[in-house]
């Protein structure tokens, strides 16, 4: 068992790699060259709503990323709105521009094809769910364990 927990581990990190990889390559067919695949996985991460960075953070792991510095460069490349809480100063909104909409729109079309395409090798909701829900017993014990 401790072979085959290693060896999951080791993926975890490789698929999280290939997926920013496979992003990439989606960014350039679209010809988006102002925004990276981190800064598109925190796009796709706010969505339609409106959040702090605090919820953004805590949604989403961003490996080997600064959430702060790709927040900043997102706001002067036209893709999020900023505002500043009205009720305590230290607090900041971030929410998707019309260009940031846009860019999740065209996200959201490359997510379903890729699923599609996973449903046809064979990867049915069922089973994703199906590790999903042991990933979250894997997340549940590492949190046990800080």
């Amino acid at each position: 068992m401790k072979e085959n927990y290693f060896k999951l581990v080791a993926m975890l990190e490789r698929l999280h790699r290939l997926f920013l990889e496979a992003l990439k390559i989606e960014l350039s067919r679209m010809n988006v060259r102002d925004i990276n695949n981190v800064q598109c996985l925190i796009l796709y991460n706010i969505g339609q709503e409106r959040v702090t960075i605090g919820e953004l953070t805590s949604r989403g792991y961003y490996l080997g990323s600064n959430v702060s510095y790709n927040l900043r460069k997102m706001i002067q490349n036209g893709y999020l709105l900023q505002h500043m809480s009205s009720h305590d100063r230290r607090i900041t909104h971030i929410e998707l521009s019309e260009k940031g909409q846009e860019l999740y729109g065209k996200l959201h079309e490359v997510f379903t094809m890729q699923v599609q395409a996973l449903s046809r090798e064979g990867m049915s909701g069922q089973k994703l769910a199906e590790i999903g829900n042991a990933l979250v017993i894997l997340e549940k014990f590492w949190t046990s364990l800080l």
